[in-house]
């Protein structure tokens, strides 16, 4: 995937390296000169120097083919205005911003972020958690805001083998986040992604919807 991270402080140093580690596409956007430098020198050329608000510079990085945006400066309102010109000006299927301010929440919910988060570990748990084969495994808990981090791993006889997620009937209170599949690097679901035995969904759902979440990833009651 490529991935975008604005902020090459420390959490956005640690996300980074540990995506480059992954195999993943990285480009960190950072307004420090003396970060950045530091930052090139020890990953080689993924910092770019600028403001990640700015569309200018959203633009030359290639923003409209990025696969997931993630700002984490130590600013909630820059969070939330470059994952916004993410979201709506180039069209990212999926933006995290990290928060310092929990009050904040509900309002980068409603301009349309699709994930808060206040951690590198929680950023991180989102991306890449090797978990068990339970059909349902609870990830992490995001206390504060009641909403539970999730993996559903699809059966080899579920019902929704060979189906698309469009024809999926998920709680309201679900978001699909991530398909992991063996030997392919990870998927942002889309509508008409077709799910296959042992595929492994991160989900983000609330602690009532997961047994509706479950039940809706293999076609049980």
């Amino acid at each position: 995937m490529y991935i975008i991270v604005v902020g090459g402080g420390r959490v956005g140093y640690y996300l980074t390296k540990a995506l480059l580690d992954e195999g993943h596409e990285v480009l960190i956007i950072e307004k420090n000169a003396t970060i950045c430098k530091s930052i090139d020198d020890e990953m080689g050329n993924v910092c770019f120097r600028g403001d990640g608000c700015e569309t200018a510079n959203l633009t030359e990085v290639g923003t409209n083919r990025a696969d997931m945006f993630i700002a984490v400066t130590g600013d909630d309102e820059d969070n939330l205005v470059a994952c916004q010109v993410a979201k709506h000006k180039f069209n990212v299927p999926r933006t995290i911003a990290r928060i310092r301010n929990p009050a904040n929440e509900i309002i980068f919910k409603k301009l349309g972020i699709d994930v808060t988060v206040s951690s590198t570990n929680i950023i991180l748990e989102h991306i890449e958690e090797e978990v068990p084969t339970h059909p349902l495994t609870h990830l992490l808990t995001i206390r504060d805001k009641g909403l539970e981090i999730v993996e559903v791993k699809i059966p080899a006889d579920a019902a929704t083998v060979g189906k698309t997620v469009g024809e999926l009937s998920l709680p309201e209170e679900s978001t699909l986040f991530l398909l992991l599949r063996k030997q392919q690097k990870p998927i942002i679901p889309k509508a008409n992604t077709t799910l296959q035995a042992e595929d492994k969904i991160i989900a983000v759902t609330t602690p009532e919807s997961e047994e509706a979440l479950r039940a809706a990833l293999s076609g049980t009651k």
